[in-house]
């Protein structure tokens, strides 16, 4: 093999520093799926649809959302994990239950880390516990005083086991010493439904009972971010209950493993001008979700730290799906 001259040598220094621009110049020449693991018509297919189809004018292609719920919200992100490829045209919300769920298994399915390319940090979510309007309970210490005088006897639904909101309720549950019954669900909406029609004695999750809250039909007790929110002016936070919490479990978007870090530029920058477009921040507004931007540099770190407390947190409670 002749050696290489110095004209060589720039030329082909030259070629690798155009590589990312030449995969930014042909991304994307087809859709792009975005696989949202909850049912339609909650706050984050709200705004994730939002935000795709304001990246899709500058993408030149739509970004077709896709619902895959089941297994607490992970079996679209595990799906898109091991079952696509890293090319930029299947995506994936990244939710803090993915980053969590695989330490509550014996075997772990995935690892967030490694299995994933993290893309971009977006906003979180409004949580609360809310109760028909009819409920016995008025506020949240009247529940928790019913609770400590009738153990087990109450319930209270989440998205699924392993949830943030199912963990935030059961750490207030052992710091209250109370015993109030876990009831998963697929989706948030489907746990006001059964709140709704008395089937589950509170709901326990992300902002899908504040519609019936504001027309009337349910109570807030609780809200779970840092300050009240601004619809609900009268209900307390968690700090102000006694709980030193705050819980908006804050999401991004991702892809599978192996992305190519031109593309990943692309899909950023798309998504971030779609975060922060006023049609975006009106429907982040409507559900009272906080802004929680991350670039891909510092969307990786958030997520290889936070993988350390979620394990930290499943031993501590003692959390497992294996029975």
């Amino acid at each position: 093999m002749p050696p290489i001259t110095r004209r060589g040598a720039l030329t082909l220094a030259a070629a690798s520093l155009a590589a990312p621009a030449l995969a930014q110049a042909r991304f994307p020449d087809r859709p792009i799926r975005l696989v949202i693991p909850w049912p339609a018509g909650a706050s984050a297919d709200a705004q994730l649809r939002s935000m795709g189809e304001i990246a899709s004018r500058a993408l030149g292609q739509p970004v077709v959302l896709e619902n895959k719920p089941g297994a607490g919200g992970t079996l679209g992100p595990m799906t898109v994990a091991q079952q696509s490829r890293p090319d930029g045209y299947t995506l994936t919300q990244m939710h803090l239950s993915v980053l969590r769920r695989p330490w509550m298994m014996k075997t772990p399915l995935w690892d967030p880390v490694r299995d994933f390319t993290h893309i971009i940090g977006l906003t979180g979510w409004l949580f609360g516990t809310a109760v028909k309007a009819d409920s016995r309970f008025g506020t949240w210490q009247e529940m928790i005083a019913y609770a400590r005088a009738n153990p087990g006897k109450l319930t209270y639904s989440t998205s699924g086991t392993g949830t943030t909101n199912h963990l935030a309720m059961e750490t207030m549950l052992e710091q209250e010493k109370v015993e109030i019954t876990h009831i998963p669900f697929r989706g948030s909406n489907e746990g006001v439904t059964a709140a709704l029609a008395g089937q589950v004695d509170m709901v326990s999750d992300s902002s899908a009972w504040a519609p019936f809250v504001e027309a009337g039909s349910m109570r807030a007790l609780s809200v779970w971010t840092a300050e009240r929110a601004a619809r609900f002016p009268t209900v307390p936070t968690l700090k102000e209950l006694g709980y030193d919490m705050e819980v908006t479990s804050p999401y991004g978007v991702s892809g599978p493993k192996g992305m190519d870090e031109g593309v990943v530029r692309v899909l950023h920058d798309a998504f971030k001008a779609a975060l922060f477009d006023p049609e975006n921040e009106r429907i982040r507004g409507q559900f009272d979700m906080p802004l929680a931007y991350r670039n891909t540099e510092d969307y990786r770190d958030f997520v290889a730290r936070r993988v350390e407390y979620e394990k930290m947190m499943v031993k501590r409670l003692n959390l497992t799906l294996d029975g």
